[in-house]
C-alpha cells in the first residue's frame, strides 16, 4: 500500500508539473492576466463596485464565487478535525482539582467523592496547573475588547481601506485564543462553547450562499449584487458595495468560529475538558 501510495502521489505530482508548461513566464506582461484581466479591475472597480480596495472588490465581487469556496474549505477544515480529534466517549477524570479562591488551597478530588459546586469560592483548576500571573490575565482583559473592536472595523470597512472578512474573522478568533491562553479552557467554553462555534462557522457560509440565492431569485446572476438595490433601496453600483459588505460578514463569522472551534479540539486533545 506504500508502494502504491507513492506510486499515485508521484504520478499526481508529475502531471501538475507537466500542466505548468502552458502557464505563460513569470511576471510577463503579455500574460492574458495582465493584459485583459488586471487592467480591467484597475480602472472599472471602483465605477462598477463603489468599492476603492480593488482586492476586495475582486475577492467578494468579481470573484465572489470562488471566495465562497474558499469560505467552505475553511468551514470543512473545521468539520474534518471535529471528527478526527473529537473524543465522545470519555471516562470521567479519576482526579479532579479544585482551588480554593479565598485561600488559594488546592482541593484533590478523587473519583466517586463529592464534587464541590463551582462559586465564587472554588473553582476547578487542570490536572497539570499552571499558575496565572495576574498581570497576565488583568491586562489581556482589558486589551481583548479593544482587539475584537478593530476586528469588527476591519470586517465593516474593509472594502474601503486594508481588511475583510478573512483578516477580521481572523483577529476575532485570535482574541479568544488569546483569553483561553492568559485564562483557560473551560472559562472561554462559557463564553463561546463549541456548539455556539459549530453554528456560527455554519451561519457564516448560509449567509454568503443565501447572498448569492437571493441574488438568482431577483433574476439576476448568482452573488450579482445589483439586484439587491430594489431591496436595499439604492442605485445598482451602491447595492454591489453592499453586498460586499454581507458576505464579508459571513466570510468573519466563519473564519472567526472555524479558528475558535479547532482550537478547543487541539488544546484540550479533543476533550473539550482540559487544556491551554
Amino acid at each position: 500500500m506504500k508502494r502504491l501510495g507513492f506510486l499515485i502521489v508521484l504520478l499526481c505530482w508529475g502531471m501538475l508539473i507537466y500542466g505548468t508548461i502552458d502557464f505563460p513566464g513569470w511576471s510577463d506582461p503579455k500574460s492574458p492576466a495582465s493584459t485583459h484581466v488586471s487592467p480591467y479591475y484597475i480602472e472599472h472597480s471602483l465605477e462598477d463596485t463603489s468599492v476603492p480596495n480593488i482586492v476586495t472588490a475582486v475577492l467578494a465581487d468579481y470573484r465572489g464565487y470562488d471566495t465562497m469556496f474558499e469560505t467552505t474549505v475553511i468551514f470543512s477544515a473545521g468539520i474534518a478535525c471535529f471528527f478526527l480529534l473529537r473524543v465522545f466517549r470519555r471516562k470521567s477524570p479519576e482526579v479532579r482539582l479544585y482551588r480554593h479562591m479565598p485561600t488559594g488551597i488546592t482541593l484533590r478530588i478523587e473519583k466517586g467523592e463529592t464534587l464541590p459546586d463551582e462559586s465564587g469560592d472554588f473553582k476547578r483548576i487542570d490536572s497539570l496547573w499552571t499558575p496565572h500571573d495576574l498581570i497576565i490575565t488583568t491586562t489581556c482583559r482589558l486589551v481583548i475588547p479593544f482587539i475584537q473592536l478593530f476586528a469588527l472595523y476591519v470586517i465593516a470597512h474593509g472594502h474601503h481601506s486594508p481588511g475583510g472578512g478573512f483578516q477580521g474573522g481572523v483577529i476575532l478568533g485570535a482574541s479568544m485564543i488569546l483569553y483561553a491562553v492568559s485564562h483557560d479552557l473551560r472559562s472561554t467554553t462559557k463564553r463561546i462553547g463549541e456548539r455556539i462555534a459549530a453554528l456560527l462557522s455554519t451561519t457564516g457560509i448560509f449567509i454568503y450562499a443565501s447572498t448569492g440565492t437571493l441574488c438568482l431569485i431577483l433574476g439576476a446572476n448568482f452573488l450579482d449584487y445589483s439586484a439587491l438595490a430594489a431591496l436595499l433601496g439604492v442605485d445598482p453600483v451602491t447595492a454591489r458595495s453592499h453586498g460586499i459588505l454581507i458576505v464579508e460578514i459571513g466570510v468573519g463569522l466563519t473564519v472567526m468560529a472555524t479558528m475558535i472551534w479547532i482550537y478547543f479540539l487541539l488544546s484540550s486533545v479533543g476533550t473539550n475538558d482540559e487544556g491551554l
